[in-house]
């Protein structure tokens, strides 16, 4: 389960995605979680996914 925190959620998904899963995707389908829902919960801090680098920037 993610943290609902949007500043927490950031850090523990960059890990995650740097450390274990090649994509977002991969991490969503892993984890049963909503790749819309996460996307969503980091823009409300000024974040995207950048799939180049493979993180929330």
């Amino acid at each position: 389960m993610l943290p609902k925190d949007p500043v927490m959620l950031l850090s523990v998904v960059n890990m995650k995605l740097r450390d274990q899963y090649a994509t977002l995707d991969a991490l969503c389908e892993d984890m049963d979680e909503d790749r819309a829902q996460i996307e969503r919960a980091l823009a409300e801090i000024g974040c995207a996914y950048d799939e180049a680098r493979n993180q929330f920037v």
